[in-house]
């Protein structure tokens, strides 16, 4: 609640959701990365850095008000069975800071997939 119990605040994510579709089981223990890019002429700056949980979600990766401007996401998948992704990088833009945003990733041995989700 905002000071003196009025309005609520809104609090704006990046949320993520890593789907092992081989196992057709949620990946758990991905560790994902947000980075913010392009800040002041910099590199990626990173923001914040989480382990998948249980059901692989990652319900919030911001520890700070979600601003306009282009982010990176990059999960590390490597497994020890000798996976052929290692690593997956994700670049997005984020153009409307009054809402939330969710990114799924699906991953199968050899192939991949995203979408924007909801």
């Amino acid at each position: 609640m905002a000071a003196g119990g009025d309005t609520p605040i809104a609090t704006h994510t990046i949320s993520t959701h890593v789907l092992d579709t081989e196992r057709g089981m949620p990946a758990v223990g991905v560790r994902v990365t947000l980075y913010r890019l392009g800040v002041a002429g910099n590199g990626p700056l990173r923001m914040t850095q989480a382990l998948t949980d249980g059901d692989g979600r990652i319900r919030d990766l911001l520890e700070r008000p979600l601003q306009e401007g282009d982010y990176r996401l990059e999960f590390d998948v490597a497994h020890e069975d000798g996976s052929f992704f290692t690593k997956i990088a994700l670049d997005l833009r984020i153009d409307d800071a009054t809402r939330s945003y969710h990114v799924p990733l699906l991953l199968a041995p050899y192939s991949m997939t995203t979408y924007r989700g909801s």
